[in-house]
Formats: structure tokens, C-alpha cells, sequence
């Protein structure tokens, strides 16, 4: 089987690149709590010689924010900061990781993105936009009565509208959902 794979806007996290004609790349999430140094730099080392390209951490709080830097420097792949509610742990993150993931649902007020925005820009690091089923905002909840891919594709293409309307275009997008099914449709929409 064949698949042709459209053409997408290119950019780069750390020194990697990903989209465009750029081959399609493996990235995971550790499953350590990040505060726990040396529990996530050993995960970070295993997927590191499984292969795994980028790698991304849970930023939970100030104290997971603090010690990105020793994780990082003991990193040979990029590293992503994975942030939720609390912008100014994105931030903080910004100041030491290749990319900056949040998530349209739970992230809170558009002035907190615009402050992201800012910090990822002055930085020249990418923004990955993140949407999850299990966090999908209130409106899209309501109009479609469940985390449908319709839902899902919908808050993805809002925030990514949204950040074009005020000029930023270094980012990529996420879709996660519960069912492999559901995730896979909403990738199809969202790309069409």
C-alpha cells in the first residue's frame, strides 16, 4: 500500500524536522514524574536507544518546571514541555525546552495563550497544540454531546486559526483521543 502524504508546513524542534517532506519522526512521553530526576533521565535514556526521537515530560508544577534544565542537559533528542491549566509553566518551560505543548481545552484565557505565544517566539521554538478528547472545551462538548472526532478536529483547526489570525505559524498539531478509531477520523477531517 501507498501512502502519499500531504504537504505541510515545516518546522524544526530542536535540530529535528518535522512535517514538510521531512521523514515522519518517533516521539513518546515519559511516564516517570518529572520531578523525579533521575527516574525520568533513565526513561529518557531507554527511549533514547529504542529510537525515539523527541521526547516529551509532564510540567505539572513549579518544581517539575525547575529541574527541565538538568533533564535536559542530559538529553541527546529534543525535549518537549507538556503543560496544562498553568500558562506560566509554559513560560518557565520555554526558557530551556525545543517545544512548548498545550492544550486549547484546559489551557484557560486567549491573553495566556498570547503570552505563551510570546515566550515560544522570543525564543524561536516551536508551540504544539495539543487536543485531547478527555479536555475538549465546554462549547464543543455541548454542540456534538461527546469528544467526537467532529469535536476534536474542530478544536484543532479553532486554535490553529487562531494563532495564524496573530501572525504565528511555528506549530504543530495533536489529536489524541480514547479510541484509535475515533483519533484517526479526526486527523482525516482535521487534514481535509
Amino acid at each position: 500500500m501507498h501512502i502519499t502524504r500531504r504537504k505541510t508546513r515545516q518546522i524544526t524542534v530542536g535540530k529535528l524536522k518535522i512535517g514538510g517532506d521531512a521523514p515522519v519522526s518517533v516521539q513518546s512521553m515519559c511516564s516517570t514524574d518529572t520531578r523525579d530526576v533521575a527516574a525520568t533521565i533513565e526513561q529518557i535514556r531507554q527511549l533514547e536507544a529504542a529510537g525515539c526521537e523527541v521526547i516529551r515530560v509532564a510540567v505539572p508544577d513549579d518544581e517539575a518546571a525547575a529541574v527541565l534544565p538538568q533533564i535536559k542537559a542530559a538529553m541527546t533528542v529534543p525535549l518537549i514541555a507538556d503543560i496544562h491549566f498553568d500558562h506560566r509553566l509554559a513560560l518557565k518551560a520555554a526558557e530551556v525546552v525545543d517545544c512548548v505543548r498545550i492544550n486549547p481545552g484546559n489551557i484557560g484565557a486567549w491573553w495566556k495563550v498570547e503570552e505563551v505565544i510570546k515566550a515560544v517566539n522570543e525564543r524561536g521554538i516551536p508551540l504544539r497544540i495539543g487536543v485531547n478528547g478527555g479536555s475538549l472545551e465546554r462549547p464543543l462538548l455541548d454542540k456534538y454531546g461527546w469528544p467526537s472526532p467532529e469535536a476534536l478536529a474542530e478544536s484543532a483547526l479553532n486554535a490553529v486559526h487562531a494563532l495564524e489570525d496573530v501572525g504565528f505559524t511555528n506549530m504543530k498539531v495533536s489529536l489524541k483521543a480514547s479510541d484509535v478509531h475515533h483519533a484517526i477520523d479526526a486527523y482525516w477531517l482535521f487534514a481535509h
